[in-house]
């Protein structure tokens, strides 16, 4: 199938230049908001552009708690493994962040622990891996507007085995302190009761250091990538905020990969209405230690 033919939300990418192959991971219930949660698939490229698949990379094994919304895994490779973090939520248990693990980009994933790595007291989704300048784990996830109104993007230690917490989380930013985002969570009625989303956090070290963010929410033309740098070159940061966002009209959920020749590209889905969701891969360049916006590209 084409690209065009794909239907998922929050796409992540996974290269793999030995095996001249693309992995393609999103979200695929055929509904994620209220269907029950079936599992992921995958979907495999050598060029970005005719994709075969799907195949079922996860389902969830007799007994997981979750049993719906299903969302946006993303797959790394590290040490050997292949690992999967992924959004679940259950009856009566707050939508977390899981760790699964494959010995194979198409899995079969499954569980390391019983329940999210995430705090079992929030609302969080969207966790993405990165290795800070000693090699320790962190995991940077979306604490929800859901509970909190205002949504913030955190980061926590974890384990070496990326198990557990290895120590508190840590509130990077709030969505409303971005200056571009909105109070409006995509829902019927808009900006009710002055909600600010957070979305699908990834980090980009570009060549010469310099730590940035892109993370989702809405803003004055829909969903989109907006782009934070951090100051200290940390995870911890402190974080400054982009003017304008990355990908600013209907299209979100971002993240970057490199091609098989070397190109830098930004993954999202558009539009943000399901199911017309497709995956988009977008040119983008470091300039001077900073991302490119797409209109600086296309513009010369």
């Amino acid at each position: 199938m084409k690209t065009h033919d794909v239907h998922l939300r929050d796409p992540f990418v996974l290269t793999r230049p030995e095996e001249g192959r693309y992995y393609l991971y999103g979200t695929t219930d055929p509904d994620p908001w209220n269907g029950p949660g079936q599992g992921f698939s995958a979907f495999v490229s050598a060029d970005l552009e005719n994709w075969s698949g799907p195949y079922p990379v996860f389902s969830p094994p007799a007994g997981f708690w979750a049993d719906r919304q299903f969302w946006a895994p993303e797959v790394h490779f590290h040490d050997g493994a292949y690992w999967m973090l992924a959004s679940f939520k259950a009856e009566r248990r707050r939508r977390g962040v899981q760790m699964l693990r494959a010995d194979a980009p198409l899995g079969p994933f499954l569980p390391i622990s019983d329940g999210p790595v995430t705090p079992g007291s929030w609302d969080c989704l969207d966790g993405t891996l990165f290795w800070d300048e000693v090699s320790r784990p962190w995991l940077v996830f979306s604490h929800e507007w859901t509970q909190i109104r205002d949504g913030e993007i955190c980061c926590m230690p974890l384990r070496p085995d990326l198990r557990e917490a290895a120590g508190e989380p840590i509130t990077l930013f709030q969505a409303s302190k971005s200056g571009w985002s909105v109070p409006d969570t995509g829902s019927v009625v808009r900006g009710e009761g002055r909600n600010y989303v957070t979305d699908g956090p990834f980090l980009h070290r570009c060549a010469k250091g310099t730590l940035w963010m892109l993370w989702s929410s809405y803003g004055c033309q829909g969903y989109a990538v907006g782009l934070a740098k951090s100051l200290s070159g940390r995870i911890t940061g402190p974080w400054a905020h982009e003017k304008e966002p990355l990908f600013a009209k209907d299209g979100g959920h971002g993240m970057l990969f490199r091609t098989l020749e070397g190109e830098l590209r930004l993954a999202l889905h558009r539009p943000n209405e399901t199911p017309f969701e497709r995956p988009c891969f977008l040119p983008v360049e470091e300039r001077a230690e900073r991302l490119a916006a797409l209109s600086e590209i296309l513009e010369g």
